[in-house]
């Protein structure tokens, strides 16, 4: 009676840290470029009875360059697949990719690289669709074996292995087999035996042909992944065709021992391994590639992909951290392979104002990744505020309103918890507005929060009702050198500004008469919000109308701006000057055609929209010698005097103007124009005689 060897398949085994790593290597280096890559996976040769045969990929799967292998674990040489659509993964042609693996072990058996490393025998096809947004990861895995030839007939029954070997024998093989092993650099997975009167021992299967010269009998081995008490392990069919190939004309009989080595309740069993006798025709004429099978079969039993679901095994927060991110690196994959995510996540901005431009705001800094944001505001929320304001509802208004500042923190962090967001409710002291001495101590301890407040944040965006609110952070922030971005709405106008950074010691900046001639100005002599005034700030808020103490303007201004501002400051984030990015002036498409410096395009100092007429220009200042926020005169008496330096500028109206020189300027162009007009009259006169 003939009996046809038939063979336990492997199964995959892909653990979580595999998937993780594909994830992390998808995001960070792969992109969309669906290459084939080499990757390694391992089997064991001792699991326990009543375990199928498993290939498991792992963490270290992707790092090729690592030989390592763990101990009593056959590698086994892999190809990943990822594909970029579904769809993609769905219609590739799988048949190919299986035959095209096939064929490498096939020419690696004609040309004999098989016999010089047999872990070539062993490969695997890893083809998959990682859904990064939800961390579903479909796949389909194969082992591929060559049906060459397509059956092989058995002797005999298969036997165990004390019942081909004696005592000794056995003895003498696990001692020559624990031998080879130790000396490999790696654990084989396929090796020769000879055998002599009571002595059995290893050989590397590279010496086959030998053998075979004294010898028409083969006694080969390898390590098998199988417990089944009848059937081998896949490994074997390759080892086979290798033997069908090179040996078969000169053999009269194969014998294979599947030798499997476990470990029990601290024992050592090796029993159980299975001695196979076998005829093994030759193909050692065959030209093509033989056919090739190998797929994996689906938890159905069917010839189908698997889905590994991990979303329920992480953290949600992890998962939304994961989404945002493959957002952005899409930007990167697509259009902006320069793209520094890494600096914009790492940025902290300080949001002074959570109104209407302070929640648009807030939104855009999260949509581009930054994780860092606080909010600075002193009112509460009214029930006007839900409706204009994206980060309030209804609740928030109740009972006299929560503060606007937490509330928006808050609200922050319900939309996205990775973000870290912090609401301080504080009152920003203004010039103009005069301190009683109840609340002076109160005053300096706010200048001081504010201080730390700036120093501890690289960007600042000013978002507040009026123009003296804005006053002592633009001064504070030049001070300490942070980037502020500065948005202010009319009722259908807006301004987008960045302020100049000054670098290194202060030296005198001329003041310029044109926006025109300042195109090409660096970053560090760009003027401020304060610097195209010529008197100082003042209590704006006095003697106002109910229509000028609420904010009228145009609803989609504040979006507009919003956006702009936000924009403004990625752009000067991916500037390889960064804050000393010079002012592009004209969004001409000359501008836009020359060589950028940044892969955002332009970096506007200024961004003035006019809704009425859907219209925008790219203004640039210089910096003012005589600005009360910014100049080198205010900077210094701030560095030397501190907060009664600022006691003064609250208290003292026209102290500013005194100080920078404005008063004096003020003066010269009132009595310019009196002797303009003296010399009018003066010709007027003359002419009328």
């Amino acid at each position: 009676m003939t009996l046809v060897l038939q063979y336990v398949p492997f199964s995959s085994m892909i653990e979580p840290s595999f998937w993780h790593k594909v994830s992390e290597n998808k995001l960070n280096v792969y992109g969309l470029d669906d290459q084939p890559r080499q990757i390694k996976g391992f089997y064991y040769n001792g699991d326990p009875g009543g375990i199928a045969p498993m290939l498991t990929i792992d963490y270290a799967a992707l790092d090729i360059s690592n030989d390592k292998v763990p101990p009593r674990r056959l590698v086994s040489h892999g190809v990943l697949k990822i594909m970029n659509t579904v769809e993609a993964f769905k219609e590739c042609d799988k048949k190919l990719l299986l035959a095209s693996l096939g064929n490498e072990i096939w020419n690696d058996i004609k040309s004999g690289a098989a016999l010089k490393d047999p872990s070539l025998l062993s490969r695997f096809l890893l083809l998959t669709y990682p859904d990064l947004k939800k961390y579903h990861f479909f796949y389909w895995f194969a082992s591929p074996c060559l049906l060459a030839p397509e059956s092989v007939m058995l002797n005999k029954p298969p036997c165990q292995l004390n019942q081909r070997f004696n005592t000794e024998q056995i003895v003498s093989l696990l001692a020559s087999y624990d031998n080879y092993q130790a000396q490999q650099h790696q654990f084989q997975n396929y090796f020769l035996l000879t055998e002599e009167a009571d002595r059995i021992s290893v050989q590397d299967i590279g010496s086959i042909k030998e053998i075979l010269l004294d010898n028409k009998k083969l006694l080969v081995g390898f390590c098998d992944p199988s417990n089944l008490d009848a059937n081998p392990g896949w490994p074997l069919r390759n080892l086979l065709t290798l033997l069908a190939y090179h040996c078969a004309q000169d053999l009269q009989e194969v014998e294979v021992v599947c030798f499997r080595d476990r470990s029990r309740k601290g024992q050592r069993e090796f029993n159980h391994s299975l001695v196979l006798s076998l005829n093994l025709p030759s193909i050692a004429e065959l030209t093509d590639t033989p056919k090739v099978v190998g797929w994996e079969r689906n938890e159905r039993n069917k010839l189908g992909a698997r889905m590994t679901d991990l979303s329920a095994t992480m953290d949600p927060k992890r998962l939304a951290e994961s989404a945002v991110d493959l957002n952005l690196r899409l930007m990167r994959w697509r259009l902006m392979p320069d793209l520094r995510l890494d600096d914009i996540t790492a940025t902290k901005c300080l949001l002074l104002g959570s109104g209407t431009l302070g929640c648009n705001v807030a939104r855009n800094l999260m949509s581009w990744g930054i994780r860092h944001v606080t909010f600075v505001d002193n009112a509460r929320v009214s029930y006007s505020n839900p409706v204009r304001q994206s980060l309030f509802t209804f609740e928030d208004c109740l009972d006299g309103g929560k503060p606007k500042a937490e509330a928006a923190a808050n609200a922050l962090k319900r939309i996205f918890p990775g973000v870290k967001s912090e609401g301080i409710s504080l009152s920003i002291p203004m010039p103009g507005h005069s301190l009683s001495s109840s609340v002076e101590e109160q005053v300096e301890k706010d200048v001081r929060q504010l201080e730390q407040l700036i120093h501890d944040h690289d960007a600042v965006f000013l978002l507040m009702d009026t123009r003296e609110s804005r006053w002592l952070p633009t001064l504070i922030a030049a001070a300490h050198q942070k980037i502020v971005i500065n948005a202010a709405l009319g009722f259908d106008t807006f301004l987008v500004l960045r302020h100049g950074v000054k670098s290194g010691e202060m030296t005198s900046i001329p003041a310029t008469s044109s926006s025109c001639s300042a195109e090409g100005l660096p970053g560090s002599q760009l003027g401020c919000y304060f610097c195209n005034d010529v008197v100082a700030p003042g209590n704006s808020m006095r003697d106002r109308t109910l229509d000028q103490q609420c904010t009228v303007t145009r609803p989609g201004v504040s979006m507009i701006a919003s956006a702009l501002a936000v924009e403004l400051l990625i752009s000067v984030l991916q500037h390889p000057k960064g804050a000393n990015a010079a002012a592009d002036t004209s969004a001409h498409e000359d501008n836009l055609t020359k060589e950028a410096e940044s892969s955002l395009g332009l970096v506007p100092h200024q961004i003035r929209g006019f809704l009425s007429r859907f219209h925008q220009i790219l203004p640039a200042g210089q910096a003012f010698d005589k600005c009360t926020a910014c100049s080198n005169t205010v900077l210094d008496h701030y560095r030397q005097e501190g907060f009664e330096f600022l006691r003064r500028a609250f208290n003292e109206p026209l102290y500013l103007e005194e100080l920078t020189g404005l008063k004096q300027m003020q003066q010269e162009t009132l009595e310019a124009e009196v002797w303009d007009l003296s010399e009018e009259e003066e010709f007027s006169s003359m002419e009328a005689e």
